[in-house]
């Protein structure tokens, strides 16, 4: 690859997430062929960022305090809930690509809720250009959440799972 093409393909992804910021967009992907052999491949993705909101302050006279108390507790319970990438038996994804749940269509899911793994066992495949990556399970413990479908693209560092 020559500077002239390397600068040139640079300049392409940057016009790329110029575009990706100016219509509000969080993903772009294109391929961009050089010749019959040479092409170039690129998805730019824009991370979003989530906020777990706090809950409203409640001013309630003192004998309602107690339940006021406790309906307060809850929408905090739900954010924790929200964000699976923390929990500490979360799989996340090495790599941006698609998971697949069974290693082809129409076969049973390597791994269903519930299902006792050894560690090393394959949970999950994440394609990624055009290779499958097997996704071993880091711990021995039970699937406790399958958190994405068969056939969902995921980005590096995405909850997968959650194995405890």
């Amino acid at each position: 690859m020559t500077k002239q093409s390397h600068e040139n393909d640079v300049a392409f992804i940057q016009a790329l997430a110029e575009l990706l910021n100016q219509n509000d967009l969080t993903e772009i992907a294109v391929v961009r062929e050089y010749g019959e052999d040479d092409s170039l491949e690129v998805r730019v993705v824009k991370q979003a960022t989530v906020v777990a909101a706090a809950p409203a302050p409640v001013y309630a006279a003192a004998p309602m305090a107690a339940p006021v108390v406790a309906a307060a507790a809850t929408p905090t319970a739900v954010a924790v809930d929200a964000d699976p990438a923390s929990h500490p038996g979360a799989v996340t994804s090495p790599m941006v690509g698609t998971a697949y749940l069974a290693p082809e269509p129409g076969a049973s899911a390597f791994v269903k809720i519930g299902d006792a793994v050894k560690e090393g066992q394959t949970l999950l495949i994440v394609e990624a250009m055009k290779t499958m990556n097997h996704i071993p399970a880091p711990r021995s413990g039970t699937v406790k959440r399958i958190l994405i479908d068969d056939g969902t693209p995921v980005e590096f560092g995405a909850p997968l799972m959650i194995v405890e």
